[in-house]
């Protein structure tokens, strides 16, 4: 693949995205604060090559790293849908992890081939520290959702120094705590619905831990019905991926990596990366501002689980926002949360 692109080779780097090979890119690209940064590429990160752009309209700006959810739903086909009006105020930068988006295309593992949290923790570290070099910058913003609060929370705890703040949206906690209370809370909804076909399915199924990896997949279908019921949709194109995400290849790249993530992610037979996630055991002491954001109708990471999570843990600052009319996936109310903790809370710790 190609190398790294700057501004004004942008244009010529995109016409070779098939064939050019990827080069880690030696000092900072930013000559100055002003300077615009609009670059996609491959950087080599813990033996291979991962997939990164950065966006901004000035490398002045405080830089956001994005740690997607999943573990193999890459953001960054949609970042410009959804995160287009951040561009003025920061540098945004996505990563497609190990085993998902253009980096799974790269190099697709093979099913025996594990991942493991510990791994794409440090591959996250690397990734930082990368950006601190490459941008110029002291620290960067971590932010986690979902699969990416896990990373998030790991990569924070054992290297605060690279971060300004960690802001975790649909802040997961402990893997059993998570799944078991999303089962009771979707059963009794569907209870307080007269919802019999819903019931019936979540009867057959039983109360997690489970061993067939459908069971996890069968219930978020149900919990994103009875969250849709309590919240609002976010606006259409923000799932549209990007005409360059969007050819037949690079989506069936997409779906592959997706579904390898997920067998990593769930088990065979219940025993994936999820099943050992226990972030209180970790301890509770961070280094470094701490920022919950907490759909109030999520019942995949559940806000009263958080809560009691983030009430334990130590922190130079912290805070918890709830947030009306949003659950476990991102809409606009999430995203206006997550702009107002960052200008209101998180870039004043900076200066």
């Amino acid at each position: 693949m190609r190398k790294i692109c700057s501004v004004l080779s942008l244009l010529s780097c995109l016409g070779l995205v098939q064939a050019a090979e990827p080069a880690f890119s030696a000092g900072t690209i930013c000559a100055s604060p002003a300077q615009a940064v609009r670059e996609q590429g491959y950087v080599p990160i813990n033996g291979i090559e991962q997939w990164i752009t950065v966006t901004g309209a000035a490398c002045g700006n405080p830089v956001i790293l994005f740690i997607h959810g999943g573990p193999g739903n890459a953001l960054s086909p949609f970042a410009d849908a959804i995160y287009a009006g951040w561009q003025q105020n920061y540098t945004l930068v996505q990563w497609d992890q190990r085993g998902a988006g253009m980096t799974y295309a790269k190099q697709r593992p093979t099913e025996d081939i594990p991942l493991t949290v510990e791994q794409m923790r440090d591959d996250g570290i690397a990734v930082a520290a990368y950006l601190r070099q490459h941008l110029g910058k002291d620290k960067v913003i971590l932010m986690g959702s979902s699969w990416g609060s896990i990373l998030g929370v790991h990569m924070a705890r054992a290297r605060p120094d690279l971060f300004h703040a960690y802001i975790g949206t649909a802040q997961v906690v402990n893997a059993r705590d998570n799944e078991t209370g999303m089962y009771r809370q979707v059963m009794a909804l569907a209870q307080a619905a007269n919802d019999a076909p819903t019931v019936d399915k979540l009867a057959a199924l039983g109360p997690p831990p489970w061993r067939d990896p459908r069971n996890f997949g069968i219930l978020r279908r149900f919990d994103r019905k009875y969250e849709g019921l309590a919240t609002d949709a976010p606006p259409k194109h923000w799932w549209q991926p990007a005409p360059f995400y969007a050819t037949p290849q690079a989506l069936a790249d997409a779906e592959a990596a997706d579904d390898y993530s997920y067998i990593q992610f769930i088990g065979l037979r219940g025993d994936g990366m999820f099943s050992g996630v226990n972030l209180p055991a970790l301890g509770t002491r961070f280094d470094l501002p701490v920022f919950f954001i907490m759909g109030e109708a999520d019942l995949l990471t559940s806000p009263a689980i958080a809560r009691t999570y983030f009430d334990s843990i130590t922190a130079p600052v912290k805070s918890f926002t709830l947030v009306k009319r949003a659950g476990h996936d991102p809409n606009q109310a999430v995203l206006d949360a997550q702009w107002t903790v960052l200008r209101d809370q998180v870039v004043p710790l900076m200066h």
